[in-house]
C-alpha cells in the first residue's frame, strides 16, 4: 500500500521513522512519501519536504511566517492529490496537520492520525472537527482515550513510542573516550531542536556553568544547525558539542536542563532529574496564558497529574533560578524524590510497542476498508 506521512518537527521525524518500519514488517509491499526529516529518510520511500523548513513556534513566529506555513500547505495538498495514497498518516503538528486532513477527508482519502494534537490543553471544541476529518486517532497518552470518550469520539491507546525507540536504544561503550568527556558528572543542556527555541532558551542554559566547574557540560545538538551555530551562543566556555548523541547523552548524565517538549519525557524515561525551561515570544505567551488550561506544561508533569519536575517559565527563566533549581537535584533529598516519582512515571507508561501496535490497527483498518 501506499502511505503518505506528514511530521514537522524532530520528535514527528523520531515516532515516523518508527512507524515505517513496523509498517514495514506489516506490510511487505508498503511505499512511503512524507513530509519529515532525516530519520524518516532513513527507513525509505522518497522525502518531500524536511521538517527543518515548517516548524515555527508560537503565536507570534506563526504570523509572522504565514506565506512560508501556507506555501507548504499548497505543496502538500498538491503533492498527496499527485501520488493518491492509500491513506495519510499524520503525526502530531495539528495547526498544519489538521488543514492537511480537511483537505485528504474532502478528496476522499483514509485519514489516520499518529499522536493526538493536544486539544486537551485548550479549544477543547477542535474536538468536533477531528471528528469529521479523522477516520482513525492513536493516541500515545493514557488520559487522552477518557477525555476523546467525553466528546464520543472513540480512539485507539497504543502506548508512548519513546518506550520503542529507548527499547532499541545500545549504548556506546566508548562514548566517553571517544567524545574526551572525562570522568566527571556531566549536565546535560537540551534546548531543543527549533531556532526561536535554541536562541531564547541556550544562553539561560549556559549561564549556569560557571556555577558548576566541577561538572562536565554537554549540548545535545540538533543535527538540522551546525557547529559553527551553536559556537555564537557557548564563545569560549568549555562545552561539549554533540551531534546525534542526546541518548547516549542521557545514559551517562547525572542530570540535565530541559526545553519543554519531548525531551523532558526522554530525559525522565532515562532516570535523569531534570530542570524544565520555556520562554516564548511576550506576545504568544500572553495569549497562551489565556488560552491553555492545564496545570503543567512538561509531559512528566502531565502524565502523572502532579509536579514531578520544575517547570520555569517566561519571567522565571532566569539564570538566578535555574542555577537553584539545578541544585537541589545534583545531591541530596530533592534529587532523590525526583528519581522515585520517576518510578511512577514509569508504571503509568507501561512497555514498549506502540509503534507496531499502531502499524498493525491502521493496516487492519485498511483492509476492512478495501
Amino acid at each position: 500500500m501506499k502511505y503518505y506521512l506528514v511530521a514537522g518537527e524532530a520528535s514527528g521525524d523520531l515516532h515516523g521513522a518508527n512507524l515505517m518500519k513496523a509498517l514495514k514488517a506489516e506490510d511487505g509491499e508498503a511505499v512511503f512519501r512524507y513530509f519529515g526529516g532525516d530519520k524518516m529518510q532513513a527507513e525509505g520511500g522518497e522525502l518531500v519536504k524536511h521538517y527543518a523548513d515548517m516548524a515555527f513556534m508560537g503565536f507570534t513566529e506563526v504570523i509572522l511566517n504565514l506565506r512560508t506555513i501556507f506555501k507548504n500547505l499548497k505543496a502538500c495538498k498538491n503533492d498527496i492529490i499527485q501520488w493518491k495514497p492509500d491513506v495519510l498518516i499524520l503525526i502530531d503538528f495539528p495547526g498544519f496537520n489538521l488543514k492537511i486532513a480537511e483537505f485528504a477527508k474532502a478528496n476522499g482519502i483514509k485519514v489516520c492520525y499518529y499522536i493526538s494534537p493536544k486539544v486537551w490543553a485548550w479549544n477543547q471544541k477542535r474536538v468536533l472537527k477531528i471528528k469529521k476529518v479523522v477516520d482513525h486517532m492513536f493516541c500515545i497518552l493514557p488520559f487522552e482515550v477518557d477525555f476523546y470518550k467525553e466528546w464520543g469520539m472513540q480512539v485507539d491507546y497504543v502506548g508512548n513510542p519513546l518506550l520503542d525507540e529507548i527499547a532499541q536504544f545500545t549504548p556506546d561503550l566508548n562514548f566517553r573516550e571517544n567524545h574526551q568527556l572525562g570522568d566527571g558528572k556531566i549536565i546535560v543542556l537540551l534546548p531543543g531542536s527549533r531556532k526561536q527555541e535554541i536562541e531564547r532558551l541556550l544562553s539561560v542554559m549556559l549561564s549556569v556553568t560557571e556555577n558548576h566547574p566541577d561538572y562536565i557540560f554537554a549540548i545535545a545538538a540538533a543535527p538540522t544547525f551546525t557547529e559553527s551555530y551553536y559556537r555564537q551562543f557557548t564563545g569560549d566556555k568549555k562545552i561539549h558539542l554533540l551531534f546525534n548523541s542526546t541518548y547516549n547523552l542521557l545514559h551517562h548524565a547525572h542530570a540535565a536542563i530541559v526545553a519543554s517538549g519531548t525531551a523532558t519525557l526522554e530525559t525522565a524515561l532515562f532516570k535523569v532529574p531534570q530542570v524544565v525551561i520555556y520562554k516564548g515570544g511576550t506576545i504568544s505567551i500572553a495569549i497562551a496564558r489565556m488560552l491553555v488550561k492545564i496545570k503543567f506544561i512538561s509531559l512528566v508533569n502531565l502524565i502523572v497529574n502532579k509536579k514531578i519536575v520544575t517547570e520555569l517559565i517566561q519571567e522565571d527563566c532566569n539564570t538566578q533560578k535555574v542555577n537553584g533549581e539545578l541544585e537541589i537535584i545534583l545531591t541530596g533529598e530533592g534529587r532523590n524524590e525526583m528519581l522515585k516519582h520517576y518510578d511512577e512515571l514509569l508504571l503509568l507508561m507501561g512497555k514498549p510497542g506502540a509503534s507496531a501496535k499502531t502499524a498493525r490497527l491502521i493496516t487492519t483498518y485498511l483492509h476492512k476498508t478495501i
